[in-house]
């Protein structure tokens, strides 16, 4: 196992690999109970989301650490969960059955694409300036439904949002979870978000705010989402699914790009400006998606978290392993979920929402037919309560003010057909 995972050439051993893996699963934990509770506001049984979400983490972290041999982990991601919830099944009124075999299409043609050479084609074809306010913005929603759900923003008749009741104990114990988390990840506590929760969750109980039924339990039936995707794919055939899927697809592609850059940086594992095996690492990324589907979640990708175990030392896919175990050991602990309410959760939302909204630094804003384009995506996402109209707004100005500026050989092709698809995705959908 230590030549496989060339523990000599890269300078580590097995308590390292295994402290790296534990430190990348604690602070992404938190997903474990973050994803049903946004995925239960569609109807889905937030048990079988549970277990879904750790299954599909498992298989894919697996992947990853053999196949690819990378120390990252990959669970369902946040932002494609938002969208799936609130964007298409909420937004739009699809059914969350329908919504799941849309994951599964995206994810089957994310394979397609790791498969092939048009992976390059389309990184290359979306300017980084919109790549960028994607994740800020997505960054933006996310920290909005973080407040909603916390109580410390609602709505209002008069000016659509208002501050909440901060009189309320349930608005103050989402408040207290932000303090600490802030705190905590502001002295550098990688797992500050997962320790965020967990103290927000016992002040709940003390104050009584939740109830606690222990720490162990049987594992939640995954019967109530299993197969769905396969049972509703019939219904994808549809011009406001191709949006959707194109959505799923986009944001899932560039964010696992992005992660395993990142990630791979870090550890040293980046040689002449390449990625070793990068394809196996995409193709990992991509399986997950569509198991995670079949299993009853949204779309599972890599999780940036991992970089707090490449902190530690972890630079080979051991540590991934490593992760994918305590993901199959936190099946048992369901009972958690009763005491993990909207107030827990929502400081985990902000504060996601903060670090993927440090994207917009990268953008040049000097350049006005970029920051138009940009800033329209960020902006529409949380102001319609859309992900896919934020992508469509962007999309659709950037040919415009490129071509405006006289930059017209800037545009690569694949932009102006995604510039139809949107303008008839308003046209048709709106």
């Amino acid at each position: 196992m230590k030549k496989y995972f060339r523990f000599e050439e890269l300078g580590t051993n097995y308590r390292t690999e295994f402290t790296a893996g534990l430190t990348t699963f604690l602070a992404m934990a938190y997903i474990l109970f973050v994803n049903p509770d946004i995925l239960s506001a569609t109807g889905m049984d937030p048990g079988a989301v549970f277990t879904a979400t750790a299954l599909a983490a498992a298989i894919g972290t697996l992947l990853m650490g053999v196949l690819a041999r990378y120390p990252i982990a990959l669970a369902p991601g946040m932002g494609l969960n938002a969208f799936f919830a609130f964007s298409v099944v909420i937004g739009m009124g699809i059914a969350w059955e329908t919504a799941l075999a849309g994951v599964l299409a995206s994810g089957i043609l994310f394979v397609i694409l790791s498969l092939s050479g048009l992976r390059e084609k389309i990184i290359n074809a979306i300017p980084s300036e919109l790549k960028k306010a994607v994740g800020a913005g997505i960054g933006l929603f996310i920290a909005f439904v973080g407040l909603q759900n916390a109580g410390i923003v609602v709505g209002d008749e008069a000016t659509l949002v208002a501050i909440g009741d901060l009189t309320s104990p349930v608005v103050l114990l989402a408040v207290f979870g932000l303090i600490i988390s802030v705190i905590l990840l502001t002295l550098g506590i990688k797992a500050g978000i997962f320790y965020g929760m967990i103290m927000t969750a016992v002040a709940g109980i003390i104050f009584g705010l939740s109830e606690f039924n222990g720490f162990v339990g049987s594992v939640p039936s995954i019967a109530p989402t299993f197969g769905q995707a396969f049972a509703h794919f019939g219904d994808i055939f549809t011009l406001q699914m191709l949006v959707v899927i194109l959505t799923f697809l986009f944001v899932d592609f560039f964010d696992t790009a992005g992660t395993l850059v990142a990630v791979a940086s870090q550890a040293g594992l980046v040689k002449d400006n390449k990625l070793p095996r990068a394809g196996r690492a995409l193709m990992a990324d991509s399986t997950a998606t569509v198991a995670g589907s079949i299993l009853g979640t949204s779309t599972t990708t890599s999780f940036v978290e991992s970089t707090a175990g490449v902190g530690v030392g972890g630079r080979t896919g051991f540590a991934s392993v490593v992760t994918a175990g305590f993901f199959l050991l936190a099946l048992f602990f369901s009972p958690l979920l009763s005491v993990v309410t909207s107030a827990v959760t929502a400081p985990a939302l902000i504060i996601v929402g903060v670090l993927m909204s440090t994207a917009l630094k990268d953008i040049d804003w000097k350049q006005f037919e970029i920051a138009v384009p940009a800033f329209l995506t960020v902006l529409m996402m949380p102001l319609t309560y859309s992900i896919a109209t934020g992508i469509a707004m962007g999309f659709i100005f950037y040919p415009i003010t490129m071509i405006l500026k006289g930059r017209i050989k800037e545009i690569h092709p694949i932009m102006y057909g995604l510039f139809v698809i949107f303008i008839l995705y308003f046209i048709f959908l709106s």
